[in-house]
């Protein structure tokens, strides 16, 4: 007799649909400047713990699905998820041990050169830049939301047995 064990996959891709849904969802303009980077932020936690389902893979696709939601080039979303998704992966031994004030350090350092390229893109896809310390006020807004966003997402691990 075998025993199948359930990995509830379908709350990693419900968590990472909700954040292609924050990620495109109106918002005042005052408050627009600093909108977090949601997708980035969901696919980091999950690409932490649980790198055997979710990657680099899941990134261009999610990438994708933003960029055709925003109407931007396609691909630059998809380019910058998969850089933010392959530093983590790199960094994933240190930061599991990292306390959680150390992990924002380093989220804050990944989605910073995350949020330089995509300026970089959308410079070299002739739009007229935004100033450069408005354009990273998103990042800092992020690293400061990763202590909730990584507990609510842990409850939803450990509760939800996602593996």
């Amino acid at each position: 007799m075998t025993i199948h064990k359930r990995s509830n996959t379908e709350l990693i891709w419900l968590s990472l649909f909700l954040g292609l849904i924050l990620s495109v969802i109106p918002m005042p303009a005052f408050l627009e400047l600093g909108r977090p980077l949601w997708l980035a932020l969901l696919l980091s936690y999950w690409t932490l713990y649980l790198p055997h389902r979710v990657g680099m893979t899941s990134a261009w696709l999610c990438g994708l699905a933003l960029d055709v939601l925003q109407g931007s080039v396609l691909g630059q979303n998809a380019l910058v998820l998969v850089l933010v998704s392959f530093l983590v992966q790199l960094l994933q031994q240190r930061l599991r041990v990292f306390p959680i004030w150390q992990q924002c350090l380093v989220l804050l350092v990944v989605l910073g050169l995350a949020q330089l390229v995509q300026l970089w893109l959308y410079v070299l896809a002739g739009n007229h830049p935004p100033p450069i310390l408005i354009y990273l006020l998103p990042v800092l807004v992020s690293a400061l939301l990763w202590p909730w966003l990584f507990a609510i997402l842990r409850g939803v691990r450990i509760y939800g047995r996602v593996t």
